[in-house]
C-alpha cells in the first residue's frame, strides 16, 4: 500500500474535498441535491467520493455533493448547523455521538424508511439495536469494528521484541514500552503513547474491572477510586520515560495524522479497529493490530462490537427518502461495497461482506481477521452513550489528562475533577 507523508495526506483530502464540490455544478441539473457531510481521511474521502458518483451514474436525478472535514471542525460545523437548522441531509456520527444528537434534534428517525427503501433486516436485530435510541433507529451502521492497540512492527523486529498478543497484560505492556524506547535509542520516540487521554481506552479498562464509563443511566460508571489507579498507571509510565511526553501527546485531537503512532513519537498506539487502513496509508513501516492490553486473571476483556462509523438523516432534511435510498445503496450494494472495502468497518450487509472478501489486501484482511478474533472475547454492546458524552470525552478526559502530565494536577485532584466535571456535564436519562 502507497505511504503518504502529512504533507501528502493534507494536499489530498483539500483534492478530494474540491473534487467532491464540484458535485455542486451537477447538481444545478439533477432534481435533487444531497448534501453529504463526514470527517476522515483521504483514502475515506476518495472511497466516498466513488461511491458517490457511482450513485449517480446510476440514479441520474440525483446529486451528492460531499462536504469532508477533519477533526474537531467537523464537530463545530454540525453544531453551527443545528443551530440554524441546516444538518447536512446525510452525516456521519459514531456510537459516543448518535444518542446524543439524536436527543438535540439533529436527527431523523429512519423507522419510516425501514425496509423500504432502506433494507437493513440483513444485519440482524442486534445490529438494528446499535443505533437505536429509546426505541427508534437513528442511523445505520457502516461497519463492525471495536478498540485495539496499533504497533510498529518494524520496530519490534529490529530490537529482537516478541509483538503484543491479546494475551499481553498492562504489566506487560509497561515493560514492552520500556524495552522498545530503550532500543529505539531515538530522540522523541517512545515505546508507547500515554494512554490517560483515550476515553474509550479507560472504558476497556474499567470493563475488566466490573465498572464502565458510563452508567446504564447515563451518569459516570465509575468512582474517584478507580481514576486514581487509572492516572497513576499512566503516570508512572511517563515519570518513567517510557510513553509520548505531555508536549507532544496534547498535539494528538483524534485524528489519524496527529496520533502519536503517524508523528513518529509512539511504537504502539491506540484507536479503532477500521483506522488500520488510514494508519497504514501514512506510514512505511507495517503495522500490526491486537487487543488492547488485558487485566489478566480471567478477567473480561472489556472489549465490545461497536458500529464503526454511522449515517444519520439530518432532522430538517426535506429528501429524507432520497436520503435513506442513498444510505441504503451505500451499505447493500456490492460494487459500492468493492470501493468501500472494510475503510469504516467491516461490512453489516452478510453479502457484501462475502463479495469483497476475496478482494482485500494484506492490510484490510487484518481488520477482518481482527474482528473475527473478537468473537469470543466480547461482551454486550452497553447502552448508548449519554448526551454530553462527546464534551466529557473533549472537555474533561482529555484536559484532566494534559494538566495531570504537565503536572498542574496531583493524581487525586485529577481523580476527583474527572468525577466531579463528569457528573455536571452528563446528563442522565
Amino acid at each position: 500500500m502507497k505511504a503518504f507523508n502529512r504533507r501528502s495526506f493534507l494536499q489530498g483530502s483539500i483534492a478530494a474535498g474540491a473534487a467532491l464540490s464540484l458535485g455542486a455544478g451537477r447538481a444545478m441539473a439533477a432534481e435533487t441535491r444531497l448534501r453529504m457531510t463526514w470527517w476522515g481521511s483521504q483514502e475515506r474521502a476518495k472511497r466516498t467520493q466513488d461511491v458517490a458518483k457511482l450513485y449517480e451514474q446510476k440514479v441520474p436525478d440525483i446529486a451528492i455533493v460531499g462536504e469532508p472535514l477533519s477533526g474537531d471542525a467537523y464537530w463545530t460545523k454540525l453544531s453551527t448547523q443545528m443551530a440554524g437548522r441546516n444538518v447536512s441531509d446525510i452525516f456521519q456520527l459514531e456510537p459516543s455521538t448518535v444518542s446524543d444528537y439524536s436527543k438535540r434534534g439533529a436527527c431523523m428517525a429512519l423507522d419510516q424508511f425501514i425496509p423500504k427503501p432502506l433494507d437493513v433486516e440483513a444485519f440482524g436485530p442486534k445490529m438494528l439495536d446499535l443505533c437505536r435510541v429509546d426505541g427508534k433507529i437513528y442511523g445505520v451502521g457502516l461497519g463492525l469494528n471495536s478498540f485495539s492497540m496499533f504497533y510498529d512492527t518494524t520496530v519490534f523486529a529490529k530490537a529482537g521484541i516478541p509483538v503484543p498478543t491479546p494475551e499481553t497484560t498492562w504489566t506487560q505492556f509497561a515493560e514492552l514500552a520500556a524495552e522498545l524506547t530503550k532500543a529505539a535509542g531515538k530522540d522523541q520516540l517512545w515505546g508507547a503513547a500515554y494512554g490517560a487521554r483515550y476515553a474509550y481506552v479507560l472504558d476497556v479498562w474499567l470493563r475488566q474491572r466490573g465498572k464502565a464509563l458510563f452508567s446504564p443511566e447515563g451518569s459516570i460508571g465509575f468512582g474517584v477510586e478507580d481514576a486514581k489507579e487509572w492516572y497513576a498507571y499512566w503516570e508512572d509510565l511517563r515519570q518513567k520515560n517510557i510513553c509520548v511526553s505531555a508536549d507532544l501527546q496534547t498535539q494528538d485531537q483524534n485524528t489519524i495524522e496527529t496520533n502519536p503512532l503517524t508523528r513518529g513519537n509512539a511504537v504502539m498506539g491506540f484507536t479503532y479497529s477500521n483506522q488500520l487502513i488510514g494508519y497504514q496509508a501514512m506510514m512505511p513501516n507495517k503495522l500490526g493490530i491486537t487487543m488492547v492490553p488485558a487485566l489478566g486473571g480471567g478477567a473480561p476483556s472489556g472489549h465490545y462490537y461497536r458500529p464503526a462509523l454511522i449515517w444519520s438523516i439530518g432532522a430538517t432534511s426535506k429528501h429524507g427518502e432520497a436520503a435513506a435510498a442513498f444510505i441504503d445503496f451505500f451499505v447493500n450494494d456490492i460494487e459500492a461495497g468493492k470501493i468501500l472495502g472494510v475503510e469504516r468497518g467491516v461490512p453489516m450487509s452478510p453479502k457484501v461482506r462475502e463479495a469483497i472478501l476475496p478482494q482485500l489486501n494484506e492490510t484490510e484482511r487484518a481488520t477482518v481477521d481482527y474482528v473475527n478474533l473478537l468473537a469470543d472475547k466480547v461482551s454486550a454492546y452497553p447502552p448508548p452513550a449519554p448526551v454530553g458524552s462527546q464534551q466529557f470525552d473533549r472537555d474533561v478526559v482529555r484536559k484532566t489528562a494534559d494538566q495531570v502530565a504537565f503536572g498542574n494536577l496531583s493524581i487525586d485532584e485529577a481523580a476527583q475533577q474527572l468525577v466531579d466535571q463528569g457528573k455536571a456535564i452528563l446528563r442522565p436519562k
